[in-house]
């Protein structure tokens, strides 16, 4: 079990301008508090897309992940089963469980969480190479972060 220790050494305050955003698997993610502002503990990341925008199916070999949407609906897949989840829902993701989520709304905005941090730094690196060449490399850059690509994308 992972816990928030609140062991990073400075306050960090910032707003949505301040923050580094990139582009990822066709959507926009926000940075909103990273492994480095948390000394590793947890990130915070800000999602916004369209319909359709989503991710293969996943595991996190290292971190919990958190979906709190804040607008729109998303479906989530999680194991063998798939979730709407709307406006205000919550969504918690324990490491080593296979997953997935598509927007099924005209738009979405939500939150995602990761305890520990270091999903945030394959989002970087994703969002530095956009777009990735193709699966494979998709699949070698989420494997250097902990992250296993299990299957497709979602259909919307």
């Amino acid at each position: 079990m992972t816990y928030v220790t609140g062991s990073f050494a400075k306050p960090v305050v910032t707003d949505p301008r301040t923050r580094e955003a990139v582009s990822f698997l066709g959507g926009l993610i926000s940075m909103r508090a990273t492994w480095a502002d948390t000394d590793g503990g947890f990130a915070v990341l800000e999602h916004n897309g369209e319909r359709g925008y989503m991710s293969p199916l996943h595991l996190h070999e290292a971190d919990e992940e958190t979906f709190l949407v804040l607008e729109g609906t998303l479906r989530v897949e999680v194991g063998t089963d798939v979730h709407s989840v709307g406006e205000g829902g919550l969504a918690l993701l324990p490491r080593g469980l296979a997953h997935g989520f598509v927007v099924t709304s005209p738009q979405a905005r939500f939150l995602t969480l990761h305890t520990p941090a270091g999903f945030d730094r394959f989002v970087a690196e994703v969002g530095a190479a956009t777009p990735p060449s193709g699966p494979a490399e998709l699949t070698r850059i989420a494997a250097a972060h902990g992250v296993q690509i299990v299957g497709p994308p979602l259909l919307p």
